[in-house]
């Protein structure tokens, strides 16, 4: 019967994580690119800009199975604060990005991305 209070995971992460420059290129798409992907029957489903995030930082930490982008939600801080502390599984990660809607949108975002980063000078070209 212990007390356990939430932790704000922001606070442990570093001024300049990646997570953050993430969070901000995704919450930067319009909304209405992710209209096709909501739905307002069944079970609520995890939101797409939740999901592009985490996708797009195991992208950068070069993870790139379902089941290894699972287990990070459950073990690396900058994902967990990146999902919200949600951790869908590797078959809900799997059916997200194999949209053919998905695919185009992570890739149109890698190339911003990586614009954003040589602006900021954060890497080289």
């Amino acid at each position: 019967n212990q007390l356990v209070l939430p932790l704000d995971l922001e606070v442990k992460l570093q001024k300049n994580d990646i997570a953050f420059h993430i969070h901000h290129l995704v919450e930067s798409i319009p909304h209405e690119v992710f209209e096709p992907f909501l739905r307002n029957e069944g079970y609520p489903a995890y939101h797409p800009r939740m999901m592009l995030k985490i996708i797009l930082c195991a992208y950068t930490q070069s993870v790139f199975s379902g089941r290894k982008i699972e287990a990070l939600l459950k073990d690396s801080i900058r994902m967990m604060w990146l999902s919200q502390g949600y951790e869908p599984s590797y078959r809900t990660i799997n059916r997200f990005r194999v949209h053919s809607d998905v695919k185009e949108l992570i890739r149109q975002c890698f190339v911003q991305f990586r614009c954003q980063l040589i602006e900021e000078k954060l890497i080289d070209q």
